[in-house]
C-alpha cells in the first residue's frame, strides 16, 4: 500500500507539471519511480499514463491530425531512432545518455530564460526525430532534441502544447514497442500502469487550468524553468 500511494503521488505531480508546460511526465516519473523500481519497470509503468495524457493534450482529432501531417518527418525519425537506439544500447537503458540529456536540458532551459533563439530549421525534422528516438531508448524520456526544435517552429503556446502531445504519443508507442520486444511488459506492471492513469489525469487537469491562466510571456518563463529543473533532476538522479 505504501508503494501504491507513492506511485499515485508521483503521477499526480508528473501529470500536474505536464498540464502546465506540456511535458515532464516521463521525466519526473522515471526519476522518482527509480527510487523504488528498476529503470525498465519504471518505463513500463509510465506507458499508459503517458499515452493517455498525451492523447488528451493533442486536443481535437482534426487539429491533432493536421499537426501530425506537419511534423511527419520528425515523427518517422522518432520511431526509427528508437529502434536503432535499442540496437545500439543493447536494449533499453544507457547511463551516459541520461546524464548528457540532463545537462543539455539545463543548458537549454537557462539559455531560453535569457531569450536565446536557436536556429532550428523545419527541414531538420528527420534528424531531430532520429536523435530523440535514440535518447528515448537510452532514458525513457522524449524531450531532446525534439522540444527545442518544436519550440523554434513558431507554434504559439497552445500549438506547442499540441505538437508536444503528438510527438510524445508517437514516442510512447515506440518505447512500448521496444520494451515489448525485449519482454519487459509484464502483466502486473501493465495493471499498475492502468491504476496510475487516474492520478496522472487529475494532475494534468489541474496543471492545464493553471496554464490557461498564464500569459504567453509567463508561459515561456515557466516552460524554460521547467526544462532546466527537469534536466537537473535527470542529471542528479
Amino acid at each position: 500500500m505504501t508503494d501504491l500511494l507513492a506511485i499515485a503521488l508521483v503521477f499526480l505531480l508528473a501529470g500536474f507539471v505536464k498540464g502546465v508546460i506540456g511535458l515532464g511526465l516521463p521525466t519526473i516519473a522515471m526519476g522518482l519511480l527509480g527510487l523504488i523500481l528498476g529503470p525498465a519497470q519504471a518505463a513500463a509503468l509510465l506507458l499508459l499514463p503517458s499515452f493517455v495524457t498525451n492523447m488528451v493534450q493533442m486536443g481535437p482529432p482534426a487539429a491533432a491530425f493536421s499537426m501530425a501531417r506537419r511534423l511527419w518527418p520528425m515523427l518517422l525519425g522518432v520511431v526509427v531512432g528508437t529502434a536503432l537506439g535499442g540496437w545500439l544500447w543493447g536494449g533499453f537503458g544507457g547511463k551516459l545518455g541520461a546524464v548528457l540529456l540532463g545537462v543539455a536540458l539545463i543548458a537549454y532551459g537557462a539559455l531560453g530564460l535569457v531569450s536565446w533563439r536557436p536556429a532550428w530549421p523545419a527541414r531538420a525534422g528527420l534528424p531531430v526525430g532520429l536523435a530523440t528516438g535514440a535518447l528515448t531508448a537510452a532514458t525513457g524520456v522524449f524531450v531532446l532534441p525534439a522540444v527545442p526544435w518544436l519550440q523554434a517552429q513558431g507554434l504559439g503556446k497552445e500549438g506547442l502544447v499540441r505538437a508536444l502531445g503528438v510527438s510524445f504519443t508517437v514516442s510512447t508507442l515506440a518505447l512500448g514497442g521496444l520494451l515489448g520486444g525485449a519482454g519487459l511488459l509484464e502483466s502486473g506492471l501493465l495493471l499498475a500502469s492502468l491504476l496510475a492513469l487516474a492520478p496522472a489525469l487529475a494532475g494534468q487537469w489541474l496543471g492545464a487550468r493553471l496554464r490557461h491562466a498564464l500569459s504567453e510571456a509567463r508561459f515561456r518563463q515557466v516552460f524554460f524553468l521547467g526544462l532546466a529543473g527537469l534536466g537537473a533532476a535527470i542529471a542528479l538522479h
